[in-house]
């Protein structure tokens, strides 16, 4: 008998037709034997139509760091589990819904990006020990003041990790419209593979750098805490992708996959003077304004008395990250060159630690396509590169035939 936590996103639950669905995949994992709590999303829609409504009526404030902004908002989820329990009853298996603050799922006061410090698992396991099913809100606990806290967009990911690492489970399996983890997106290359296991640090290289199938924070919890994660799709069968340790992968490829976001934007500063301090004044109004930097490269002129210095950051944060350079007396620069025109592409694989000539590959690949590169980043396990945006379906065909990843 295993101990396991099945977590069902917006889609899974989209229509009473879907919660059907769900419910008769967790009997399945009853009818084996096997002890289950299932976390749930929002129905597909309801949490930006919740959003939206609340930005209607608070149009001079930053709702998502208001409480009330989150007593909204997690509503959605209190509704899915409530369908969920019905569902089950109707099928025969015993369920209760479960809200964070019943159990409770303690978090920080951080309305609208809450992060979880604790759980109590005891009510869950007792109910689970008595045959019954716990259905948890995901998204959502409560704070030190007793207010209702959410986890930000995808936090329902975060919940169904916590709660298997509070449960001791053997593991933690995330259902959602995709039947697990791909070498790259398959709807733009369509010669891309589906992985039968990634490491945590290549899913969460891969989750932070654009692929949209798990959420970042769940990879860094699972990893941390060693619960073996599992992608599965809610609409058929096959067996998904497995997330755990890298040794418990015989046989490493160079790499697992290629990621790209077109949620990216650059600003290239000119003839910034080259002094100590100099990056701590540009960067430093920026961090204070919540504006998060990504990849730097500095190039110094031939005299040594200035500098250029191009960074990127989000499309969402390029007005503000101009105006709050715009507005800075700290320093001064010949240019500021704003252009969101770009995106990120990133090769990624722990086989990389071990191989070299990575880095010429993807270049030589871009070069042949008359691909430019304007920015480069790289870490132990990935290389990403910054292009014109307009060449991203291109770049990724390009590397992933390239690099072999390309199903036979």
């Amino acid at each position: 008998m295993a101990r396991i936590v099945m977590k069902f996103g917006g889609t899974s639950v989209g229509d009473m037709d879907r919660i059907r669905n769900v419910a008769h995949r967790v009997r399945a994992e009853i009818t084996a034997g096997h002890q289950v709590a299932v976390v749930v999303s929002a129905i597909a829609g309801v949490t930006n139509r919740l959003v939206a409504q609340c930005r209607q009526l608070a149009r001079t404030q930053m709702p998502w760091f208001d409480g009330e902004y989150d007593v909204v908002v997690a509503t959605g989820e209190q509704v899915t589990t409530g369908l969920l329990a019905l569902a089950l009853r109707d099928s025969g298996v015993p369920a209760r819904s479960w809200q964070g603050w019943q159990i409770p799922i303690r978090t920080n006061e951080a309305h609208g990006k809450a992060r979880i410090d604790s759980i109590d698992s005891a009510p869950l396991l007792a109910e689970m020990a008595e045959g019954s099913v716990p259905v948890v809100a995901g998204f959502q606990g409560i704070g030190p003041d007793g207010r209702m806290t959410t986890l930000g967009r995808g936090g329902s990911d975060t919940s169904a990790v916590a709660l298997a690492a509070a449960l001791a489970a053997d593991r933690c399996d995330i259902y959602t419209d995709v039947d697990g983890v791909y070498t790259t997106d398959p709807r733009i290359v369509a010669r891309a593979r589906k992985l039968d296991r990634i490491t945590y640090e290549e899913m969460l290289e891969m989750a932070s750098l654009g692929a949209k199938v798990l959420q970042t924070r769940s990879v860094e919890m699972a990893m941390k805490h060693r619960v073996p994660l599992r992608v599965l799709s809610s609409f058929t069968d096959t067996p998904g992708t497995l997330v755990c340790d890298e040794d418990e992968i015989m046989e490493h490829h160079l790499l697992s996959g290629i990621a790209y976001s077109r949620d990216e934007a650059k600003i290239t500063l000119t003839k910034v003077a080259d002094r100590p301090g100099i990056a701590a004044a540009v960067f430093g109004p920026l961090a204070d304004a919540n504006v998060n930097v990504d990849m730097i490269v500095q190039n110094i002129s031939e005299d040594g008395r200035t500098t250029d210095l191009t960074f990127t950051v989000t499309k969402a944060d390029l007005e503000r990250a101009v105006a709050v350079l715009r507005a800075s007396r700290d320093f001064t620069f010949e240019r500021l060159i704003p252009d969101s025109n770009v995106a990120k592409i990133s090769v990624i694989g722990v086989g990389m630690r071990s191989h070299a000539g990575i880095a010429q590959t993807m270049f030589k690949a871009l070069a042949e396509r008359g691909i430019n590169i304007a920015v480069i980043s790289t870490s132990e396990i990935k290389i990403s590169v910054l292009i014109a945006e307009e060449y991203t379906e291109l770049a990724l065909r390009a590397l992933h035939s390239a690099y072999g990843l390309d199903a036979v």
